[in-house]
């Protein structure tokens, strides 16, 4: 597998990350929210429900998600500076230190049992991108030309 040069170097690309996954949770999160938010007030303050719901809750998510994006990212930079390879491995090893650091607080066994379940999600999601990229790449295979037809003049 080679490097991707589309992405940001190493450094830039945690900080980058962060601010992605961030965006995807706040609106996502304020999508969420504002149908809880909606569904859980009285029926004639159903919109201002949801603009509170929106505006007290999507934002945490947004910084939840960041959090475990930035993270994420840096662990996987440092294991690919370390292993000086590019290949699933390095996402899988990443998603466990991930775990692992955000369940800190928690103890050695909260910190075992999260870093195990992220480095499986990580290592399912990598499978499944492998699998995808393998049939897409069936479908673009090329096919040797059929042989030239034999002539009865060739002797």
């Amino acid at each position: 597998m080679s490097m991707d040069h589309t992405r940001d170097p190493c450094p830039w690309v945690a900080l980058s990350d962060f601010g992605g996954a961030f965006s995807m949770g706040a609106i996502g999160g304020a999508v969420w929210h504002a149908v809880k938010g909606f569904r859980n007030s009285p029926h004639g303050e159903r919109r201002i429900g949801s603009i509170t719901a929106i505006k007290a809750r999507a934002p945490v998510l947004g910084g939840n998600f960041g959090v475990w994006g930035g993270l994420f990212s840096t662990f996987d930079c440092a294991v690919k500076g370390i292993r000086k390879k590019e290949d699933p491995w390095n996402a899988i090893l990443g998603g466990f230190m991930t775990g692992g650091a955000l369940a800190i607080r928690g103890g050695a066994k909260a910190m075992r049992n999260n870093a195990i379940g992220c480095a499986v999600l990580l290592a399912v999601i990598e499978g499944v991108g492998i699998v995808f990229s393998r049939m897409l790449a069936e479908n673009t295979r090329l096919e040797a030309p059929p042989p030239p037809p034999h002539s009865a003049a060739v002797t």
